[in-house]
């Protein structure tokens, strides 16, 4: 049985997935927000929340854990001198998923931005 046992496939085979993944992270991390489909945005809130609550704590283990989930020199970097200490006293909801009414222009595909909560 697969009670509880839920991701969001996005469609594409796993290792696909997770590059997809690991992309949209090191973006968000970048620039603090991203519009993408919503169904990537709601694939990428725990990945990313995860990823800045280990970063709240700055140690050498914690970014070496960090640079195997993104794989990102200047992301990790990024992540733990800027993004992780806004969120020092927030003890969880440091992203925000916020819908956009119509969707995109090839598909009709659900499209919203993923923004970091300032």
């Amino acid at each position: 049985m697969r009670h509880g046992n839920h991701k969001y496939t996005l469609g594409v085979k796993p290792a696909h997935r997770q590059a997809i993944i690991r992309n949209l992270a090191i973006e968000v991390i970048e620039h603090g927000k991203i519009k993408t489909t919503h169904a990537r945005c709601m694939a990428l809130r725990g990945y990313v929340e995860k990823l800045i609550t280990l970063a709240k704590e700055d140690t050498v283990h914690n970014r070496r854990l960090a640079y195997s989930k993104l794989n990102n020199d200047n992301a990790v970097k990024e992540l733990f001198t800027n993004v992780a200490p806004k969120f020092k006293t927030r003890n969880g909801g440091y992203t925000r998923v916020i819908k956009i009414a119509e969707g995109r222009v090839g598909d009709s595909a659900k499209m919203s931005y993923f923004a970091l909560v300032e």
